[in-house]
């Protein structure tokens, strides 16, 4: 059982990084990304309006944080040395950025983008006005691919999405209220994960639990990204289930179309369309396949049954840190990519496959947690997919 991300991956990261560097002319590798940072150094923050900065050479970390942050971050033992400002617009971020790279003796570096994001209403200057900026993404590439612990980070994470989604389940009934349903089921998973992992628990959590479950019912699943209608469970619904657990900052993504109730013949048959649409989604995973050709693989056969106007999406994305990553099993990721390695799943790459159809009345979707494997694939999430284990009879 992995729970968080030990000391020797950051290890192995930073000297990914460092690597890539030193291909380079640059003094320093510099992000303003947080899922970056947190990725290289394990130092998590909520992205707002004031600038964390990271700063990586050949022997020295160091971070540029607000105030706010000092405390949080003061006991990373991979962070050399914290520059700080009191807050934004009331301090100076990038003047301080400024002096941390001075201080590095870094003229030039090669950073994820010109400046902190503009997010919450920051308007900063560019980095570019202090130091020479080559861009990179080097990270984001990185991620691509996941190591064994991070494989086992998401493993887990299905685990406890799968309990939240048994907890779904069990909680639905006529008459019920989708968030009160998706209230009760993150709860009861989220206790037992905490109760079960106890301090093996990488705190991530403000408040809320670490497992989240509900549902999308109605006439919102029509709509890929619907919302949770204020309406209470009737007989006849059709639901699109959505199941997470946070594992020291990793994700899976768990999905069923569920019924309240026996389904129509129409409503059976466009499940069991899409469920053979995911099972040739997923049977086609592997190393060296072309992403397209799954992609493909789903929308030939979807032509074969006259339904390719019924799909809204591509088939699936990867996932980690991000609840969507690149790459995208779609053919149009494959059409952007100059090389032909960005273009095939490969061993560590973790996905979800989650072809849907989308009819007038309802939406019907799957979506499972799938991992490259050196010799093919292993599907991490688990709930069953069949019509018979996704009725709710009362």
């Amino acid at each position: 059982m992995t729970t968080r991300v030990p000391a020797s991956e950051f290890e192995s990261r930073l000297a990914a990084v460092r690597e890539r560097l030193s291909d380079t002319t640059c003094d320093a590798a510099v992000w303003f990304g947080a899922t970056s940072i947190e990725y290289l150094t394990g130092f998590h923050h909520i992205q707002t309006e004031r600038p964390v900065c990271l700063a990586v050479t050949a022997d020295r970390v160091e971070l540029v944080v607000p105030r706010l942050e000092v405390e949080r971050v003061a006991p990373n033992p991979r962070v050399d040395a914290v520059h700080d400002y009191f807050d934004y617009p009331g301090g100076d971020p990038m003047g301080v950025v400024a002096s941390m790279l001075d201080g590095l003796g870094a003229a030039s570096v090669a950073a994820d983008s010109d400046g902190a994001p503009g997010v919450m209403g920051y308007e900063g200057p560019a980095l570019s006005a202090s130091v020479a900026v080559d861009t990179q993404s080097w990270v984001d590439r990185l991620r691509w691919a996941k190591s064994e612990t991070e494989v086992d980070l998401i493993r887990e994470s299905a685990k406890w999405a799968n309990l939240g989604h048994r907890y779904l389940a069990d909680f639905t009934e006529v008459g019920a209220h989708p968030v009160t349903v998706s209230q009760r089921a993150s709860m009861a998973a989220s206790r037992a994960m905490l109760d079960t992992l106890g301090s093996e628990y990488a705190v991530r959590t403000r408040g809320d639990g670490p497992v989240h479950a509900g549902y999308i019912s109605g006439a919102e699943t029509r709509l890929p990204h619907g919302h949770t209608p204020n309406e209470r469970l009737s007989e006849g619904d059709v639901l699109i289930t959505g199941a997470t657990a946070n594992v020291d900052g990793y994700y899976s993504e768990l999905e069923r179309t569920m019924f309240v109730g026996e389904p129509s013949d129409e409503q059976a048959h466009r499940f069991e369309q899409m469920l053979e649409a995911q099972t040739i989604a997923i049977e086609a995973c592997g190393p060296g396949v072309p992403l397209a050709d799954v992609d493909d693989a789903v929308h030939d056969y979807l032509a074969e049954q006259g339904i390719a106007d019924l799909a809204r999406h591509h088939v699936g994305h990867n996932i980690g840190l991000g609840a969507h990553e690149p790459p995208y099993v779609d053919t149009g990721w494959s059409e952007h990519r100059d090389d032909p390695a960005d273009r095939t799943m490969e061993a560590g790459h973790v996905y979800t496959i989650e072809p849907g159809l989308y009819t007038d009345e309802a939406g019907y979707r799957h979506s499972g947690t799938v991992a490259v494997t050196e010799d093919g694939y292993e599907v991490l999430t688990h709930f069953p997919r069949d019509l018979a284990s996704n009725t709710i009879r009362p």
